[in-house]
């Protein structure tokens, strides 16, 4: 999962960017807002983590912009002004969620679980595709009475597959849920973590679409 932070503190940006990316999150990190509405127009975020303090327009202003453009994507407040004023303000200008720094990473992450999972209309923390179930709190795929566990790489990966089975990914796809805006991407490296999957799972579960990219194959797991 993409998640877009916009967090003009360094030092909590860089913590919460790591942290999420032990949960196998790819986090993309903007320090001012007005580079927000074009990173959603051009990119494929599954939440906004949205600070209200930005150093060049207000939070809410940009929120206010983000829901006046017809975008859905669920935005997550992050904000040290505690008054139930201002909580209300937010929820009613748009935001699904609203924490207070400082924070726990733990709970945060529970949020954002509960976020995209109310958003993807999923009763529970699992994705069952045939006989096969991605458990999304343990980050664990139990199939062929086999238990299969996943890198911090190949999670991201094989979440999206199993949210859009039978649906093609490009590369470009792919490598920004994986590894996002980083650069020096070795140039095989969406290769091996495929291989891996399907080494893990079996060779037929995922199909390689010759010059576009890759799909999950849906009547494998049936």
């Amino acid at each position: 999962m993409r998640i877009l932070l916009v967090e003009d503190d360094d030092l909590l940006g860089e913590g919460v960017k790591e942290a999420l990316s032990h949960f196998s999150y790819t986090v993309e990190w903007l320090k001012a807002g007005k580079y927000v509405v074009s990173a959603l127009q051009d990119n494929d975020f599954s939440l906004v983590i949205l600070d209200l303090g930005l150093p060049d327009v207000d939070g809410l202003t940009l929120l206010k912009e983000i829901r006046q453009q017809g975008k859905t994507i669920p935005v997550l407040i992050l904000t040290a002004r505690d008054q139930l004023e201002d909580k209300l303000l937010g929820l009613n200008t748009g935001a699904d969620d609203y924490m207070i720094k400082p924070f726990d990473v733990r709970e945060l992450e529970a949020r954002i679980r509960t976020l995209t999972r109310r958003f993807s209309g999923r009763a529970d923390e699992n994705i069952t595709l045939g006989h096969a179930q991605l458990d999304l709190n343990s980050r664990v795929l139990l199939f062929a009475d086999k238990r299969i566990e996943f890198s911090r790489r190949e999670f991201p990966l094989i979440k999206t597959f199993f949210e859009n089975p039978n649906k093609v990914f490009t590369r470009d796809n792919l490598e920004s849920l994986s590894y996002g805006w980083e650069q020096d991407i070795e140039s095989n490296a969406l290769e091996v973590h495929i291989h891996n999957l399907r080494k893990k799972i079996g060779t037929g579960s995922i199909k390689t679409i010759r010059g576009v990219g890759y799909m999950l194959v849906k009547d494998f797991f049936h």
